[in-house]
C-alpha cells in the first residue's frame, strides 16, 4: 500500500527538480545542465518511488563510476532514514541495484553464465591480463610486434566490442586487406583464448550481458519484471552496447528515466554516442522532457558566456542555463606575449587573489561565501597534457604549491623519465639505473632474467652494464631476437656521447627519440594514450629549445642538472592546499571558485583534429562549455600571441571559441573578431569568417616530421671538398674532406671540426 509522501525531502528541490522527482510512470528525459542539482533530483526520485510503495527490489539505477554509485546509494539511505513511518530493513535497501554498468552486468552474468557456455566462476581479465594474452597470440602467429603492437590490437578489439562487433563482424565490415586480416586473426584467437580460459574482459561484461538477454527470452523477461523502474545517469556518455542494454530492459514497462546533458558529451573519442540522448524521445514514445536549467554553481556572467559559446552548436537540445545569483565579475581575458608570459600571468593572479602578493590596492581575494581564497580554490584546465609544463615551472618559480590531477606531473611522466634516462646514459655511461630503465623501452625482447644476467657479466668484467654491451661476447649472450635492437641502441647512445661536444642538446634529443625506435613504437600503437605521450615528448623539445635560447653554449651536463632540480620536487598530496592542474576532460563533474582556461588559440583549442570529422568542432565546443562551467566565482581565458609547442614556434590566432563569447561579458584585452571596428581594433580581418572552414596548422604532425628529419643527420649524403654547409651548432662552414663515416668542416665560428656523418646536424647550402 502506498504511503503518503512526507514531502520534507522534496522541499529542498526547485519546481523543475520536484516535477522530475514526482514523475514516476513512463519514459522521462531529464536534461540537467551543468551545476543544476541532478544528483539531488535522482536521489529524491528514488526515495519518492519507495515511499509510494515501489519495492527497492524493482529499482535499477546505473552510473559510470563507483564513486557516483556509492554517493547516490548513501544519499538515498540518508533520506530514507529521515522519513517517519517508513519501515525499511537493511536487507530491503540492499535489494536495490545502484551500480555501474559493468558491476550490474557482472551480477547478471554470474547467475546466467552457463547460458553462454561459461562457468559461473569465470575470471574477469584486467588490462594487463589482456595485454599478456595478445602478446602470446602475436608471438604464436609470428606477427611483427613493432608494426602491430598489443596496444593497437586491444584498441581495435575494444572499439569493436563497444559497437557489438565480433571478429567475423569486423572483417565483414572492413574487408579483407592485409591489415584487417591480421587484426581479424588476432581478434578471433583472443576470443577463443578467453573462452578456453573461462574468462571475460571488461568489454565482454557489457557485450555478453546484451547477448545473454538477446538469446534467452526467459532471462530477459525475468530481469524486465525485476527492474520495473530504471534510471540512468550521464546518459549522454553511453555507447551502443550500453544503449542497447538499457533499451532491452526498459522495453517491457517503459518506466525509464535518463539524466544527462548533450552539451556535456565530450567522450565521443572513446565510444560515447550523443545520438542516444538526442534521439531518446524517438526511441521511447510519449517521453516527458524536463529541463533543469537553474544553475546553483556559477555567477550570471560565467553562465551567459558559456551559453553564448554552446549556442553555436547545431546538434543539441535547446536550453539555456540561468541563475538567481548576481552577474558577478566579468570574464577576464589576457592575451599573453608567449606561453611563458601566459603561465607567469596566471601565477601572479593566483598570488594576488590568494592574498599572498602585496599588490597595490589588493587586500586578497574573497570567495563567494566570504572566506579568503586558498590555493585549492584555483584550477588551471588545459586542452592537452603537454601544456602543464609551463605552469609547473611558473608555480615552482613563484613558490605556489600545485598538484596534477588526471595524470602525473610533467617531469614525472613515464615517457619523459625514459628519455631523461637515455640522456643520462649519454652523459654518464656508468649509470646502471638508467640502463635498466630503458634497455627494454621500447620493447626489445629483454626480460628481468636477461637484465640480471647482463648485470652479472658486467660485474665480472668490472664494467658498467652499458659499457659491457660494447663487448661482443656480452652482446651475443642476450636473446637472439634482442641482439640487433640492443646493438643499435648501444651504437646511438655511444655516438651521441662521442659527439656531444659537436651537438646541441636538442640534436642529441632528436637522435635518441628517433633512432632508438622510441617514437616509432608509440606511433605504431595508434591509440589516444600513445598520442598523448608523443605530445609530451615533443613538448619536451620545447623545454630544451628554451634552455638553448637562453644559453647558446648550453651543454648536456648543464641541462641535466637544471632539469634534475625541477624533477626532484615532491608531488603534492591530494589533501594539500594546492592549485589544481588538469585537462578539461578530467575536470568534468568538478567545480572550483576560480578557473583559468589557457591556450585559447585555433589549432590548440579547438585542436587541429577537430577539423578532421564533421562533428569534431562541436565536440570541442562542448569541451569548452564544460571547462567554462567549472567556474563558480571567477573565470579567466588566456591565449599566447606566440607559442612554442612541440619544439616549434608559431604566431597564433585567437580561438574561434573566444570570438563566440558575448563581448559584453569580457574585461581585459581586446579579442580580434575579424570585423572592422570603429574602436580602432583590426589586423585579423577574415579570421572569424574563415574559422569554421579553414583547418589550422597541424603543429604536432610537423614537429614529428622535423624531429625525424633532423635525427637522420648527414646520413648518406654525399659531401665533397669545397661544399658549403651549415651546422645546427657551429653555423656555416666549408667541407675539407669526407669519407664513409666522417666529414671534416672548416667552420667560420670554431675552425676545423671532424664530425660523425650519422649524427651531425649538417646540411648543404
Amino acid at each position: 500500500m502506498a504511503i503518503k509522501s512526507s514531502g520534507s525531502y522534496l522541499d529542498r528541490l526547485n519546481d523543475m527538480q520536484r516535477e522530475a522527482a514526482l514523475y514516476t510512470e513512463g519514459p522521462l528525459l531529464i536534461l540537467a545542465g551543468a551545476g543544476s542539482g541532478k544528483t539531488s533530483t535522482m536521489t529524491c526520485r528514488i526515495v519518492h518511488l519507495i515511499e509510494q510503495g515501489v519495492s527497492p527490489y524493482n529499482i535499477l539505477a546505473v552510473t559510470f563510476t563507483n564513486k557516483a554509485a556509492n554517493e547516490m546509494r548513501e544519499r538515498v539511505e540518508e533520506l530514507m532514514a529521515d522519513i517517519p513511518g517508513l519501515m525499511m530493513s537493511p536487507a530491503d535497501i540492499s535489494g536495490m541495484w545502484i551500480q555501474t554498468f559493468h558491476s550490474a552486468c557482472l551480477r547478471i552474468l554470474r547467475v546466467n553464465a552457463e547460458r553462454l557456455g561459461y562457468e559461473r566462476n569465470f575470471a574477469v581479465y584486467d588490462p594487463q591480463d589482456q595485454k599478456t594474452v595478445i602478446k602470446n597470440i602475436v608471438k604464436a602467429q609470428n606477427i611483427d610486434d613493432k608494426k602491430f603492437t598489443p596496444a593497437y590490437f586491444l584498441s581495435i578489439i575494444s572499439d569493436c566490442k563497444n559497437k557489438g562487433q565480433s571478429a567475423d563482424d569486423y572483417i565483414n565490415a572492413c574487408g579483407e586487406d592485409f591489415r584487417t586480416k591480421v587484426i581479424y586473426n588476432v581478434y578471433r584467437a583472443y576470443e577463443n583464448t578467453l573462452r578456453k580460459n573461462n574468462a571475460m574482459d571488461f568489454d565482454d561484461l557489457l557485450l555478453n550481458a546484451v547477448k545473454l538477454l538477446s538469446e534467452n527470452e526467459d532471462v530477459l523477461i525475468r530481469y524486465q519484471n525485476r527492474f520495473k523502474y530504471i534510471m540512468v545517469d550521464e546518459y549522454q556518455d553511453t555507447n551502443y552496447i550500453q544503449y542497447k542494454l538499457v533499451h532491452m530492459l526498459a522495453s517491457a514497462h517503459g518506466n525509464i528515466c535518463v539524466v544527462g546533458d548533450d552539451d556535456q558529451c565530450i567522450y565521443e573519442w572513446r565510444g560515447a554516442d550523443i545520438r542516444n540522448i538526442l534521439d531518446f524521445e524517438r526511441d521511447f514514445k510519449g517521453t516527458k522532457v524536463i529541463k533543469l536549467e537553474q544553475n546553483y554553481r556559477s555567477y550570471g556572467n560565467i553562465l551567459n558566456a558559456a551559453n553564448s559559446v554552446i549556442s553555436h552548436n547545431k546538434g543539441r537540445k535547446a536550453k539555456k542555463l540561468w541563475t538567481s545569483k548576481d552577474a558577478g565579475d566579468k570574464i577576464i581575458y589576457y592575451r599573453a606575449d608567449n606561453e611563458k608570459d601566459e603561465a607567469s600571468y596566471i601565477a601572479r593572479e593566483i598570488d594576488r587573489l590568494s592574498g599572498r602578493t602585496l599588490a597595490v590596492g589588493s587586500s586578497g581575494g574573497k570567495a563567494a561565501d566570504g572566506r579568503e581564497l586558498e590555493y585549492r580554490d584555483f584550477a588551471v584546465l588545459y586542452r592537452t597534457n603537454a601544456q602543464s609544463r609551463n605552469f609547473e615551472d611558473a608555480f615552482l618559480r613563484n613558490d605556489i604549491p600545485y598538484r596534477v590531477l588526471g595524470g602525473l606531473r610533467y617531469y614525472d611522466r613515464k615517457e619523459i623519465k625514459d628519455m631523461m634516462a637515455y640522456m643520462r646514459l649519454v652523459h654518464n655511461s656508468a649509470d646502471d639505473l638508467s640502463l635498466v630503465r630503458i634497455i627494454n623501452e621500447p620493447k626489445r625482447g629483454i626480460g628481468d632474467k636477461t637484465v640480471e644476467k647482463l648485470r652479472a657479466l658486467a660485474d665480472v668484467r668490472g664494467q658498467s652494464m652499458f659499457d659491457a654491451l660494447g663487448d661482443e661476447d656480452v652482446l651475443y649472450a642476450l636473446p637472439a631476437k634482442a641482439i640487433t635492437s640492443v646493438a643499435e641502441m648501444f651504437r646511438v647512445i655511444k655516438e651521441c656521447a662521442e659527439e656531444k661536444q659537436n651537438l646541441r642538446v636538442s640534436d642529441i634529443y632528436d637522435a635518441l627519440l628517433v633512432r632508438t625506435g622510441y617514437l616509432k613504437a608509440l606511433e605504431d600503437q595508434n591509440t589516444v594514450e600513445a598520442d598523448g605521450r608523443i605530445e609530451n615528448l615533443l613538448e619536451f623539445k620545447s623545454v630544451i629549445f628554451e634552455y638553448e635560447k637562453d644559453d647558446p653554449e648550453l651543454t648536456l651536463e648543464d641541462f641535466m642538472e637544471r632539469v634534475a632540480l625541477i624533477s626532484d620536487v615532491d608531488n603534492h598530496n591530494a589533501s594539500e592546499n594546492a592549485v589544481v592542474l588538469m585537462t578539461m576532460h578530467s575536470a568534468k563533474g568538478l567545480e572550483f571558485p576560480v578557473v583559468f582556461l589557457p591556450g585559447m588559440e585555433d589549432g590548440l583549442f579547438p585542436g587541429w583534429r577537430a577539423y578532421e570529422k564533421p562533428d569534431g568542432l562541436e565536440e570541442e565546443r562542448r569541451l569548452c562549455y564544460v571547462g567554462m562551467t567549472r567556474a563558480k566565482d571567477r573565470l579567466y581565458l588566456t591565449s599566447a600571441a606566440v607559442r612554442t609547442l612541440y619544439g616549434k614556434t608559431d604566431y597564433t590566432r585567437e580561438s574561434q571559441f573566444l570570438r563566440e563569447v558575448d563581448k559584453k561579458l569580457i574585461d581585459g584585452d581586446a579579442i580580434y573578431d575579424g570585423k572592422k571596428s570603429s574602436g580602432g581594433f583590426g589586423g585579423y580581418d577574415g579570421f572569424a569568417s574563415s574559422a569554421s572552414s579553414a583547418k589550422p596548422f597541424d603543429s604536432l604532425k610537423y614537429a614529428k616530421q622535423e624531429v625525424k628529419s633532423k635525427a637522420s643527420g648527414a646520413g648518406n649524403a654525399s659531401y665533397e671538398a669545397g661544399d658549403e654547409v651549415t651546422h645546427g651548432k657551429f653555423g656555416n662552414g666549408l667541407v675539407i674532406e669526407s669519407d664513409e663515416r666522417t666529414v671534416s668542416v672548416m667552420f667560420d665560428s670554431v675552425g676545423l671540426k671532424k664530425l660523425a656523418k650519422d649524427i651531425a646536424p649538417l646540411k648543404k647550402l
